[in-house]
């Protein structure tokens, strides 16, 4: 079976616990306004097995430690769910850890055979970063034109099924970073049961440059990134810590330095 890959990064600090080998995939049906991987939305990228790549991610088991292991990202990695199936698999078998970076567009509950293809996924997949962009669904699809509806339903189906997930927010001025809305979202993440984690990723501008390159209108052109206040409030109320900094929700995993 073969993949279409975007790139490869060998120590990869930011994208799960641990040092990680991370792929990129090619494709993705979300069009996020502040997206800085347009050129993984379309077609293209370079065909590689499932072999190869874990062959790649191999060569550095000795650098992942305990924690580190594999992330696949995108793009949308889901889009290309049996490949990211078999090469899990092939991981696990030599004791890999193994992580997807996801919005979880591709989950449909309504759909047995997707809905299938999904449990095999969690068979093989010790961690999901589960990117939830907004938690109101029209401010959602002016986000990204699509619905958030799959996204809150893989949430559920990944609390259902006891997978342990990051929640990741990007946090946009003016745009995902009011505070009801971050209530909103807080209070949904309250209804999952494996949620170790929760991270606010500040917007930034870096992908700019590969609009200008690719031809593109930069959606955002002169949005700069939050204030630092505006970043750590989002984290207060995000994660329910109190006034001095305390944890008061029930996540239980130890945050990062820096985060």
């Amino acid at each position: 079976m073969t993949g279409r890959i975007h790139s490869f990064e060998s120590f990869g600090t930011v994208d799960g616990p641990g040092i990680r080998f991370v792929t990129f995939m090619q494709g993705c049906p979300l069009r996020c306004l502040y997206c800085h991987n347009p050129d993984t939305w379309e077609g293209g990228g370079t065909s590689y097995s499932v072999e190869e790549v874990a062959g790649r991610v191999l060569k550095y088991k000795n650098y992942f430690g305990e924690k580190g292991g594999v992330t696949l990202s995108g793009g949308e990695p889901l889009l290309q769910i049996d490949f990211v199936v078999e090469l899990f698999t092939l991981l696990k078998k030599k004791g890999i850890h193994t992580c997807v970076d996801t919005s979880g567009f591709t989950f449909d509950a309504s759909n047995e055979e997707v809905v299938r293809k999904h449990e095999k996924l969690l068979e093989v997949c010790d961690l999901v970063l589960l990117d939830i962009k907004h938690i109101d669904d029209e401010s959602h699809k002016k986000l990204t034109g699509q619905t958030n509806a799959r996204t809150l339903q893989f949430a559920k189906f990944l609390s259902d099924k006891g997978k342990p997930m990051w929640i990741r927010h990007v946090l946009v001025p003016t745009l995902t970073d009011e505070d009801e809305s971050l209530k909103r979202l807080k209070a949904f993440i309250d209804t999952l049961k494996t949620v170790e984690k929760v991270e606010v990723l500040p917007y930034h501008t870096m992908g700019e440059v590969k609009y200008e390159k690719l031809g593109i209108s930069y959606p955002l052109k002169g949005v700069q990134p939050p204030e630092k206040a505006r970043v750590d409030n989002a984290r207060k109320i995000l994660r329910g810590e109190d006034d001095d900094g305390r944890i008061k929700s029930k996540i239980t995993r130890p945050l990062r330095r820096g985060d």
